[in-house]
């Protein structure tokens, strides 16, 4: 891709060293539309080779992973910012000692919108009765409200997870439940810790996956989780598909003892014949959380301050991975 020119991009730098961040296209380079931009931007999509000097690349949202063996060709790179909050295909093809920084908190309020949406699309009958409405079948029945539910949020206490907390509120449900890493208490109240996981999935009707892919994470619902879920339970995975045992979750969906409401999967795309597409009890969306018009304006936020603390040397937000920053 040709870079933009140094009269449409560049600006003297404000302060050494010299910062050059590399930008997805070019909608994202009038980030500083007055006053002094605080370091050199040039455009690169991780295709061909990058821009001399580079050393904090922002990689593309949507298609930017097929991508990243690139990383490894930036002789300078100091920093990677991704434009998404989950960042575990980006750790394998992060150079050592570079800093990964993620879009926490950007895409909070999209994904805690389908969260919530998704549980009402499946408690309520509203994806049944879309798929009714294909065939032209009028069938019109009695479904189980959100309010008086008792809900369970794993990853409860993270921008995401507290972000359907907050929704969760306005639906009176009955109860609220936050799981994380660990327990401990914050101004919101008990977080019960991953290791309660199983004594809690028995006594809550919807449980909401909004935590991040780890290894303490990935196939965190497995059949015994499951298993211990009440009949007739809703699982909500708006976190990454691999936090579920596929192969269990379709196991009870085959039974009709669960519902699940999925936004990621595992495989992700999910192939055409997968039985998730058709059994009763299943809704799937592709993939859909972060990827609204809330987006762009908070990511823009986000990159013009980690720019700005980049270029002043200090401390970056969101880091997860290489030194602090």
């Amino acid at each position: 891709m040709p870079y933009l020119s140094t009269a449409q991009l560049c600006h003297p730098l404000v302060r050494a060293p010299r910062r050059v961040v590399t930008l997805p296209d070019e909608s994202w380079t009038d980030l500083w539309p007055v006053g002094p931009v605080p370091a050199e931007l040039r455009v690169w999509d991780l295709t061909g080779p990058p821009p001399e000097g580079s050393d904090f690349v922002v990689v593309p949202y949507s298609d930017g992973a097929r991508r990243l063996s690139s990383l490894r060709d930036v002789p300078d790179l100091a920093v990677v910012q991704i434009l998404s909050a989950g960042f575990d295909d980006v750790l394998p093809f992060l150079p050592e000692g570079v800093t990964l920084c993620t879009a926490a908190g950007v895409h909070a309020a999209s994904t805690a919108e389908l969260a919530v949406g998704l549980t009402l699309a499946s408690l309520r009958g509203i994806a049944a009765a879309a798929r009714d409405g294909m065939i032209g079948h009028w069938r019109s029945r009695s479904h189980t409200s959100l309010a008086d539910r008792r809900v369970l949020v794993v990853g409860g206490a993270g921008s995401i997870g507290s972000a359907v907390v907050t929704r969760l509120e306005s639906f009176e449900v009955s109860v609220i439940t936050r799981v994380g890493t660990t327990a401990r208490d914050d101004a919101r109240g008990h977080v019960h810790g991953v290791g309660e996981l199983i004594g809690l999935v028995r006594h809550h009707d919807v449980v909401i996956l909004a935590c991040p892919l780890t290894e303490a994470t990935r196939g965190l619902v497995d059949a015994e989780v499951l298993a211990a879920m009440p009949d007739g339970a809703l699982l909500v995975n708006v976190a990454r598909g691999a936090v579920v045992v596929t192969d269990a979750l379709v196991a009870e969906l085959r039974r009709g003892r669960l519902a699940a409401a999925l936004d990621v999967t595992d495989p992700e795309p999910l192939p055409a014949d997968h039985p998730l597409w058709q059994l009763p009890g299943a809704t799937v969306t592709p993939h859909l959380g972060g990827n609204t018009s809330a987006f762009p304006p908070r990511a823009r936020r986000l990159l013009r301050d980690q720019v700005e603390r980049y270029a002043e040397g200090r401390p970056l937000r969101n880091v997860v991975a290489g030194p602090r920053r």
